[in-house]
């Protein structure tokens, strides 16, 4: 029994001398996130077809640029520049939403909206360190707050299976 023991730490011992201290990559999320780019609703799908599926059918955020196009002819380019800072996926940030006809896989208000830009965890594998999972109610109000829709309570929504 000691015999086992010394042998179990003889060889831990030499195998974390082995290992290359500092060679680790480790990413912060922000920072991951800051060189990720958008790649559209679509690419989660492969591996999330579940999520993706429920998001939409049920989301409305799924299809929102149909509403968007609807009003557009009756809003000024301030006004519909208003919308699509929540009604897009990355309006105003770098690989995001441009226009329906230059960025049409942007164009609605995709997982990316709140989860953020997803090259990064895409081209990994799906590694969970490099998209935001853990959402907090504090994302969801940059959109949902009272100063943008005061009459609209998205709680119900949230928690009732629409992601």
């Amino acid at each position: 029994m000691v015999r086992w023991r010394a042998w179990t730490l003889a060889l831990l011992t030499a195998g974390l001398c082995a290992c290359p201290i500092g060679t680790a990559t480790f990413v912060p999320l922000a920072a991951a996130q800051a060189q990720a780019t958008y790649v559209g609703s679509k690419a989660c799908m492969a591996c999330h077809p579940k999520e993706y599926e429920s998001y939409s059918k049920y989301s409305k955020k799924a299809h929102s640029s149909q509403s968007v196009k609807i009003m557009a002819p009756k809003l000024t380019p301030e006004e519909l520049n208003g919308c699509f800072a929540c009604h897009a996926t990355g309006y105003g940030q770098p690989g995001g939403f441009v226009s329906f006809e230059k960025t049409p896989e942007l164009a609605d208000a995709g997982c990316e909206v709140c989860h953020g830009p997803g090259s990064a965890h895409a081209d990994s594998g799906g590694d969970p360190g490099l998209i935001r999972s853990k959402l907090a109610m504090s994302e969801c109000e940059r959109c949902h707050n009272a100063e943008r829709v005061r009459s609209f309570n998205f709680k119900p929504m949230l928690f009732a299976g629409a992601h």
